[in-house]
């Protein structure tokens, strides 16, 4: 078979994310200057990079902390309709100790603030299907059972 005669195949775009939690497991928020709603640190894949070393590159351009990130909670099938295809990988992030927390800087400008939020109060902050992820791996995290979603939904 040649290259021409290969079938289409899919080229998504790819993520991974952080989640990181406090002792009352509240998960940890950021507020991109560029969205209009929080999100979790995290940002796209560059080329010949894991999700899991383009996680750990990104928690410390965002928020200015080198750190280790543990299991991958979820990997969510979620195109997005000016994006394209889109895989997006959730690792955790464990729990930030008050050093930690002291020391967090947005040093590229990209986030303007972060909190801790109850998982119950997840939508509030963010579109319903970033919530569904969200959810999805705090679960996977309880359970100890990465999970497989689309469009946030666990299946």
């Amino acid at each position: 078979m040649t290259a021409n005669e290969m079938p289409p195949m899919a080229t998504p775009r790819v993520a991974a994310g952080a989640l990181f939690f406090n002792n009352e497991g509240h998960v940890l928020l950021v507020r991109p200057s560029y969205k209009n709603h929080w999100d979790i640190p995290g940002g796209y894949v560059e080329p010949g990079e894991s999700p899991r070393a383009a996680c750990v590159r990104e928690i410390e351009e965002e928020l200015g902390l080198t750190t280790a990130v543990g299991p991958m909670l979820v990997v969510d099938w979620a195109p997005a309709e000016h994006e394209g295809d889109k895989l997006l990988f959730i690792f955790d992030a464990g729990s930030l100790n008050t050093e930690q927390e002291q020391a967090i800087r947005f040093a590229d400008g990209e986030l303007t603030e972060w909190r801790y939020v109850a998982v119950g109060d997840l939508e509030r902050y963010g579109p319903p299907r970033l919530t569904r992820r969200l959810r999805a791996a705090v679960a996977a995290r309880y359970s100890g059972n990465a999970v497989y979603a689309e469009h946030g939904n666990a299946l």
